[in-house]
């Protein structure tokens, strides 16, 4: 994958509808791939394919995460290696609002669903 193509690759268009990934949360993607890819691509990639699976996951099973009453009644969190995903429930599925590293302060970051 290189700095020109798209990071988190659209789902089928079966599923489209089931996961939404907010704006913010793709730059997060994009910037863990390019500080990843920093060192390898390879390793780069990986990394997203496994949030990307993730996101499946919790597409299928979005009470998987943990809930995070302290950002909102309706955020949950799910751990990916060194990442978290913060995400809401929604009727029609899941909406992806960030992915952060574990370590980042996450008062300064905005969670808000």
């Amino acid at each position: 994958m290189s700095a020109s193509q798209p990071i988190a690759p659209l789902p089928p268009k079966s599923v489209a509808h089931n996961r939404r990934i907010s704006p913010k949360a793709r730059v997060d993607l994009d910037a863990i791939w390019s500080f990843i890819a920093a060192d390898s691509e390879k390793a780069a990639d990986a990394m997203i394919e496994q949030i990307t699976a993730a996101f499946a996951m919790l597409t299928d099973n979005p009470n998987a995460g943990r809930l995070r009453p302290e950002i909102s009644a309706a955020v949950r969190s799910f751990p990916v290696k060194r990442y978290l995903i913060f995400y809401v429930a929604e009727a029609s599925g899941i909406k992806i609002i960030r992915v952060l590293h574990g370590r980042q302060d996450r008062s300064r970051q905005d969670l808000a669903p």
